[in-house]
């Protein structure tokens, strides 16, 4: 807080805080599906090279990385150094193409799908990187600022899988991600996902009634996914998320599916609910195959993972999560030591440093059509997260 060239840098910051806001708006308004990130990605590329950082590119996934020199001026490109600060935000919001994205500002409200997860994150990433280049803070690490492709639901963390993939390990992993201003994220929320399709012979529903019918085999699965052995400490949980399927009003499907999500703090339960999930598909299978017509086909199950979300932690202890509730406190807030599933989880599990922060302001309706963003305190928010950046590539 002492630092000149930090004191600069905040100062930077809290000069520019309606230009940010504008950043923010800005992406925000820029559809980003997951898959489909390319244009919010370009605009950030533009905004990192404007804000001064040196070799700003976009990868071969749809990752946008620019570079801060270290104290000797050297510069980087990929592959990821040895030994380098990760700061990072993610592109893709939750939200289809047929969705509008535009922001509303009512008061000091802005309205808007991803409004706060994740523009809030991107704006922050961009201004975190321009007070880095205006106040010419030196560090001794080089510190990568990176916009990430596939952190949400179907994405399964497909950037930071691709940034981290090569040999060399960053000295830490730091994610903004969404407002707040309390919340350090240092324990990583294990996550798997699974479609399970159920498939039959099918037929008319009056004349084939009596076949196996994969509806009733998705009913009774569901059935005994909603009431599982509980899991209290630590958390686990078990959640039907969508399911589908059939042709016509008058037809036995040939297939119906579900999709479940599986949720745990700790690798072993999750492990431990797996195996239940899988015995209760089998289960629900077996059950619906005996009350066929005798001499029917019966039916077949495929399963099918479509995500996996390492756990695991940084410990309490670690210099980073210290670092973190050391700058809470000095921008005079409380901090919240958390648990959730974000790109953070991804180096954790190969066992490099990370946390995930918040980038100021509040937020509400996360995921909703309906989400908004106030920037009370947003400058703030920028402002931790500079010092921690800073504490971790060793400001000089």
């Amino acid at each position: 807080m002492s630092h000149d060239r930090l004191r600069a840098a905040r100062a930077h910051i809290e000069r520019s805080d309606e230009a940010t806001l504008g950043r923010q708006a800005a992406l925000s308004a820029i559809p980003a599906p997951t898959g489909a990130e390319g244009a919010r990605g370009a605009r950030v590329a533009e905004m990192l090279d404007e804000a001064g950082l040196e070799n700003v590119t976009i990868d071969d996934v749809g990752n946008v990385r620019g570079w801060y020199r270290n104290v000797a001026g050297t510069q980087h490109a990929a592959p990821l150094p040895d030994g380098s600060v990760v700061l990072s935000a993610h592109l893709d919001t939750v939200f289809g193409p047929e969705l509008d994205v535009s922001v509303a500002r009512r008061g000091p409200r802005l309205e808007g799908p991803g409004i706060a997860d994740n523009a809030r994150g991107l704006a922050a990433l961009v201004a975190i990187g321009g007070a880095l280049v205006r106040a010419r803070v030196e560090t001794r690490r080089p510190v990568l600022f990176a916009a990430t492709v596939g952190e949400e639901g179907s994405g399964d963390l497909r950037g930071v899988r691709h940034l981290l993939e090569n040999p060399a390990r960053p000295h830490a992993f730091i994610a903004l991600d969404g407002a707040g201003i309390e919340r350090i994220v240092h324990r990583a929320l294990g996550c798997r996902r699974y479609h399970i399709a159920f498939h039959g012979p099918g037929g008319h529903s009056w004349a084939a009634f009596g076949v196996a019918n994969p509806a009733n085999a998705v009913g009774r699965a569901v059935a005994l996914l909603a009431d599982p052995p509980a899991h209290r400490a630590p958390r686990t949980t078990c959640a039907v998320v969508r399911l589908g399927g059939g042709t016509s009003l008058n037809s036995i499907p040939q297939t119906a599916w579900f999709e479940v999500d599986l949720r745990s703090e700790d690798p072993r339960a999750l492990e431990k609910l797996d195996r239940a999930v899988q015995a209760i598909l089998t289960q629900a299978l077996d059950e619906e195959n005996r009350h066929r017509v005798p001499g029917t086909v019966p039916l077949t199950i495929d399963v099918r993972r479509v995500g996996d979300r390492p756990s695991g932690l940084t410990p309490r202890a670690h210099p980073l999560v210290q670092a973190a509730v050391a700058a809470t406190r000095a921008v005079g807030h409380d901090h919240q030591l958390a648990c959730a599933s974000t790109d953070a989880n991804v180096p954790i599990a190969l066992g490099v440093p990370a946390v995930a922060l918040g980038a100021g302001g509040r937020a509400g309706d996360a995921h909703l059509p309906t989400e908004w963003y106030e920037n009370d305190k947003g400058a703030l928010g920028i402002v931790r997260a500079l010092l921690v950046t800073a504490a971790m590539a060793e400001a000089q």
